[in-house]
């Protein structure tokens, strides 16, 4: 996570007063000097923390996009109620890729099972709801978005620290700037991973080498296994509101109809599963 500079400016004396616990300084959002002063303070930033050129690079040339702002400033979906949501999301369609692709995938999902102890379904759910598995990843810069993100002063501390992972991701040649294609938010891949997510959870299921999860599902649904798994995925478990693996969903959405609508799409996948297997 970035550091936080708090700048008190009193009529008499202009001062920034640093806290002294942490080594870096967080660039101040919206300053005076526009974007490129933005900019010019998050590339201070990420010298002193050790990102290289091919990391710092990403920087060069960025514009604010201001169709991310506007997509930022109207979030209305979750207002649904969960009957309208989860009627939207969990269409016919979205049902029957997903049982198809719980059979093709079945030997993967499950060896992710055994690794993770996720069950498949709320896998395969996740990846339908998040982009129609895998059909619809988005088609924004994810450097230019969490940096305009970032430029914005609603949620600056979050996003400048997505800014520096994301630039973080580049660094260690996990993908190249041009890979990272993602939605307004910027996130990555098939399930949707923030760059702070691609680079504590994303895996190589098969050892081939760097992650995918642009273009490879099982290294797609083995990282999203890994993720619920680092937030608490009780192996065996149910899913379902009230049931111990719910909270840990909702790390992947806080948002309540969004929880239930992936609990209500997997229990509706898993009784496929459990027809084709009779």
């Amino acid at each position: 996570m970035i550091t936080t500079i708090f700048r008190l400016r009193q009529a008499l004396l202009a001062a920034a007063v640093i806290l002294t616990a942490a080594p870096a300084f967080a660039a101040q959002c919206n300053p005076p000097g526009g974007f490129t002063a933005f900019l010019g303070e998050i590339k201070t930033e990420a010298v002193a923390q050790g990102i290289s050129a091919r990391g710092l690079a990403a920087l060069d040339g960025l514009t604010i996009d201001d169709k991310v702002l506007a997509a930022d400033h109207r979030q209305g979906v979750f207002k649904q109620s969960f009957e309208q949501f989860s009627g939207r999301m969990i269409s016919q369609d979205r049902m029957v890729k997903g049982a198809k692709h719980m059979r093709e995938l079945d030997a993967a999902l499950n060896r992710i099972e055994q690794q993770y102890g996720v069950q498949g379904a709320v896998l395969v759910a996740i990846w339908g709801l998040e982009t129609d598995y895998g059909v619809n990843q988005g088609k924004l810069q994810v450097v230019r978005s969490v940096a305009t993100l970032g430029f914005d002063c609603r949620r600056t501390d979050k996003f400048q620290a997505e800014l520096m992972d994301a630039m973080r991701v580049i660094d260690r040649g996990m993908l190249s700037e041009a890979e990272m294609r993602g939605d307004w938010a910027g996130e990555i891949g098939q399930t949707q991973f923030l760059p702070s997510s691609y680079l504590k959870y994303a895996v190589s299921f098969d050892g081939r080498g760097r992650p995918d999860l642009v273009r490879n599902a099982t290294d797609v649904l083995a990282s999203t296994a890994n993720y619920l798994k680092g937030n608490g995925w009780q192996r065996g478990q149910a899913w379902g509101p009230g049931e111990p693996n719910f909270d840990v969903i909702k790390t992947w959405n806080k948002a309540d109809v969004y929880a239930r609508t992936i609990a209500l799409f997997a229990d509706r996948l898993d009784g496929t599963r459990a027809k084709a297997e009779k």
